[in-house]
């Protein structure tokens, strides 16, 4: 039918007469296919859940090129207890780290962990959300790995912990900032596929001396016995950024002593300590007093009666009994001190002594 009679009265009868028919016709196939059984479901069986994976949190953790053997088991540690973490090859200490956002792009990730040493002395930690920020840095301290520790604490590998936070995060801002990042970075996301559906496992995170300290516990019962598993580090932060690895400086810690500075007081305290000794030593020299207490000489304290120089010394006077008896009696109250001889043994003395007696 052309478009032209499609637009009068007889084309538009024709042609609601045409999709009658192809309604008719498509009904009588439906009716002649056989109808299926319905499956049959045994009540017994649980009803399958839908598993949903949304919260797609990946941790791309690694490290630069010089970190130490101490270091690296720590982050691998790190990669134990995170399940949704990835791993990478290390770079170089040349790249620029905007190259970072990058390779967590190609891993898809959107987290990050990067460990830096310097000096085979000191730990640095960039904790970054990929890729649009914030980003915080910290000096990572007193660090003891799971091998060093060897706790009693073991919990089930990939499991999802609790996040156990200090009053102090909701106080300051900047440590709500670094709280909002902690849960980001080590909760695990529910239904993760390397995930297990079970919470039997704490991180904590608390505050003090301007440090985060870093605690890892094992859920024993339900009354809140805990075991401690590892490992167990302190983060010091220095400043917090706007951007993934940069960007505008959100906040800088007034308290933060770089490491080399703090070696060099340590260093310089321990060096002042000759000085110390010959300055208190020429304080005594001076300050001494020039003339001593009288002294008795000794000689004269053991001649004659014992008592008598006693009373002489004090400037008592000796009782009228010890008067009146006589010296003879005297030396028979008085303690007499015995000196037996000396013993001798040995292999010559006693064969010398034999041949005496059969002399």
């Amino acid at each position: 039918m052309s478009r032209k009679n499609r637009k009068t009265r007889l084309g538009r009868v024709m042609l609601k007469r045409k999709v009658e028919e192809i309604v008719g016709e498509a009904e009588s196939n439906e009716s002649q296919e056989p109808q299926r059984p319905l499956p049959t479901v045994n009540s017994d069986e649980p009803v399958p859940k839908k598993t949903k994976w949304i919260n797609r949190q990946r941790v791309l953790v690694f490290a630069a090129r010089g970190t130490t053997q101490r270091d690296r088991h720590l982050m691998n540690d790190l990669k134990t207890v995170m399940p949704h973490s990835r791993a990478e090859n290390k770079i170089s200490r040349r790249e620029h780290l905007q190259v970072i956002n990058e390779l967590c792009e190609m891993k898809n990730c959107n987290k990050s962990l990067f460990f830096e040493g310097r000096k085979k002395l000191d730990l640095y930690l960039w904790m970054s959300n990929i890729p649009h920020g914030p980003s915080a840095k910290f000096l990572v301290e007193n660090v003891s790995t799971m091998q060093e520790l060897r706790m009693t604490g073991n919990c089930l590998k990939g499991s999802r912990p609790l996040l156990s936070f200090d009053e102090s995060f909701e106080k300051e801002p900047h440590y709500s900032v670094l709280k909002e990042l902690f849960i980001q970075v080590f909760g695990v996301p529910y239904h993760h596929p390397k995930s297990q559906p079970f919470v039997d496992r704490v991180i904590t995170f608390s505050v003090l001396d301007n440090r985060i300290w870093f605690r890892h516990y094992q859920i024993l019962k339900e009354d809140g016995a805990l075991a401690e598993i590892g490992p167990r580090f302190i983060f010091n932060p220095i400043k917090i950024f706007s951007g993934s690895f940069g960007g505008a400086t959100i906040w800088d810690n007034p308290h933060y002593v770089t490491p080399s500075v703090w070696r060099r007081k340590m260093a310089e305290a321990a060096g002042t300590k000759y000085i110390n000794r010959k300055q208190q030593k020429f304080n005594y020299l001076t300050s001494r007093p020039k003339t001593s207490y009288p002294s008795i000489p000794a000689d004269d304290i053991f001649e004659g009666d014992a008592l008598e120089k006693a009373a002489a010394i004090t400037g008592q006077e000796l009782p009228e009994e010890y008067k009146t008896k006589q010296p003879e009696a005297i030396k028979a109250i008085a303690p007499v001190l015995k000196i037996g001889k000396k013993k001798r043994g040995g292999k010559k003395f006693k064969k010398s002594k034999a041949k005496a007696k059969k002399a």
